[in-house]
């Protein structure tokens, strides 16, 4: 990921918006995790002085809630609003396995939060992302017929196969896959979670 490149010509409180500022937090959460988000840092990143942070935040942890609830709105933009409009619940779903298995940035930031899970900023987002993943799995399975209960576990085992492998890979770094085997992989996987309509 690149440096945000330093605004000139302005005073610092002008130039930068509370926007840039969450934004280069969760650009520099996606390179290095949540303990590298401080202020200092990001300043040199911005090319401003800490005075310009605290003109928006009154603290560090106000940066990072903000710029985890941009990444929230991001994920939702990216994935699910734009598989929303497929009528056929199977191919939803199908949509959904495959856009959710290219947000590659998506899956970087998803395994820092893991890792800062004790992050009194990280744990309410995260469960309300999980949440919130889970409840569209279980529409999605019961829109093909499925009983509450074994969508609530289908649901739930297409979301932890989805933890599971992020894990392995991004953090245990002990699956290592070209991009062809990912993509079978993703498809293996759909296959395999995806119910022809019951």
């Amino acid at each position: 990921m690149s440096a945000v490149e330093p605004i000139s010509g302005k005073s610092d409180k002008s130039r930068l918006s509370s926007s840039d500022w969450e934004q280069a937090a969760l650009d520099l959460l996606a390179e290095q995790g949540v303990a590298a988000v401080a202020v200092e840092p990001l300043a040199r990143r911005l090319g401003v002085t800490k005075g310009s942070f605290y003109w928006h935040f009154p603290s560090r942890d106000a940066l990072l809630k903000a710029a985890l609830e941009l990444w929230e709105k991001q994920d939702q933009e990216a994935v699910f609003d734009q598989i929303d409009a497929i009528i056929d619940p199977r191919e939803r779903l199908y949509a959904l396995f495959r856009r959710t298995s290219r947000e590659i940035r998506s899956h970087v930031i998803y395994s820092h939060l893991l890792k800062a899970m004790d992050q009194p900023v990280v744990q309410p987002l995260m469960e309300r992302v999980s949440t919130r993943r889970v409840n569209y799995l279980l529409t999605g399975y019961r829109a093909l017929g499925m009983s509450r209960r074994d969508a609530m576990n289908r649901a739930r085992l297409a979301y932890a196969a989805y933890i599971g492998i992020l894990q392995m890979m991004l953090q245990l770094k002990t699956m290592r896959m070209n991009h062809e085997e990912y993509e079978a992989y993703v498809e293996h996987i759909a296959e395999t979670l995806i119910p022809a309509a019951v």
